[in-house]
């Protein structure tokens, strides 16, 4: 069972917007000095910032907003056709700065809470997102330390099963085709609309976090994969 306390409830919060559910997971680090001082800052009125979880590196699991209620963790952005993205999710924090891995102990916090999260409102492994997927550009938490494939293969996330090596598609040319086929593969699978740049950095983020250079043909492989698989808004939702 997950370990949770709730010695420091936020103020920062309120009722999800049009009778909403949360329908989405969203994933961040602090990118503080500690997990006291997240804490405090989440806690913060003057802040006007706060999540559902904060988890420490040491596994201790903060529940700081209950479940029912919006908490002000996403900001501008969007998922498919959600842009109230606060009124739709759930946020959890990681205390991490940005710059190193995440601790084991709270890797396994992670996923004790998200199976358990998922489970209690039916969430599906492909609404576990980044706050860098729903708002490139401008973020780019958890970033790349983050293990997305871990999660996916506790079915806690998605990731692309396809062999880019062996993909190859009518537009997996260079220039402008290959371009136009990488947006709409990602907007299918529901990246807001961006520049190619801008979504490609926010891609290789969480699927390719080591690779540099221009937008390849492995990049498009790997997008056409999850869009066939996981279409955002194949199945419309309540909410």
């Amino acid at each position: 069972m997950v370990p949770l306390y709730r010695d420091y409830p936020s103020p920062n919060c309120g009722p999800r917007r049009g009778g909403a559910l949360p329908d989405l997971i969203v994933l961040h680090y602090t990118a503080m000095t500690d997990c006291g001082a997240a804490q405090a800052r989440l806690c913060d009125p003057a802040s006007e910032v706060s999540a559902h979880y904060l988890i420490a590196e040491n596994g201790t699991v903060a529940a700081l907003v209950p479940e029912e209620l919006r908490a002000w963790h996403a900001g501008a952005g969007a998922w498919g056709a959600v842009t109230d993205v606060n009124s739709r999710s759930l946020g959890i924090e990681l205390a991490n700065g940005g710059a190193q891995p995440f601790a084991a102990p709270q890797m396994v916090a992670l996923e004790a809470l998200l199976a358990d999260v998922m489970r209690r409102w039916q969430i599906p492994a492909e609404r576990v997102i980044a706050h860098s997927d729903l708002a490139p550009g401008r973020k780019v938490d958890p970033g790349r330390r983050f293990d997305w494939r871990r999660l996916a293969l506790a079915g806690l996330a998605v990731w692309p099963e396809v062999d880019p090596e062996a993909w190859i598609g009518p537009e997996a040319g260079s220039g402008a085709g290959r371009a136009a086929a990488f947006v709409g593969a990602l907007r299918a699978f529901g990246y807001p609309d961006a520049p190619a740049d801008i979504l490609l950095a926010a891609f290789r983020l969480r699927f390719r976090p080591w690779t540099t250079g221009a937008l390849d043909a492995v990049d498009l492989a790997l997008a056409t994969d999850l869009a066939g698989r996981f279409a955002v808004d194949a199945t419309p939702l309540a909410g």
